[in-house]
């Protein structure tokens, strides 16, 4: 791979604040992701989830969880590290986009109502972080200053 490609993907410049971001939701992400894939905390694991996506028109549901459930959960788990904070954020922040507006967006703003409130606060983290990077507390950095 192209060094200078590289050291672009995962310099950053951002503080301790990204790290602030990275933790908490890197944590909702994995959790949400686990629910999916494995039917940790509650969920319903791969083949609930992907009935469930079939039957709201992401189809084939087992793909869409699969998916979905890896994206949350290995892109939280790359947030928590600060691995490949870049496009690991950039896939979240698509899958936030996908379930605002495949599932939320209808039922309005407010989480009382299912509403996509929460989709947007993990979107808007996942686009700031894609723009700032990992920041100091990340092996993105480490990566980037050899």
């Amino acid at each position: 791979m192209n060094n200078a490609f590289l050291n672009t993907l995962l310099s950053t410049q951002a503080g301790w604040g990204a790290l602030a971001l990275r933790i908490p939701v890197g944590i909702i992400f994995a959790a949400h992701g686990a629910q999916k894939l494995f039917g940790w905390f509650g969920g319903y694991g791969l083949e609930g989830t992907g009935q469930w996506m079939d039957s709201i028109g992401l189809s084939p549901g087992y793909l869409m969880a699969l998916l979905a459930g890896g994206a949350e959960f290995l892109g939280g788990l790359a947030l928590i590290i600060g691995l490949l904070v870049r496009p690991a954020s950039a896939v979240l922040a698509f899958a936030m986009l996908i379930a605002i507006f495949s599932v939320h967006i209808g039922n309005g703003l407010f989480m009382s109502n299912n509403g996509y409130e929460f989709g947007l606060a993990l979107l808007a983290v996942s686009v700031s972080l894609f723009f700032s990077g990992a920041g100091r507390a990340s092996v993105d950095r480490l990566i980037a200053a050899q």
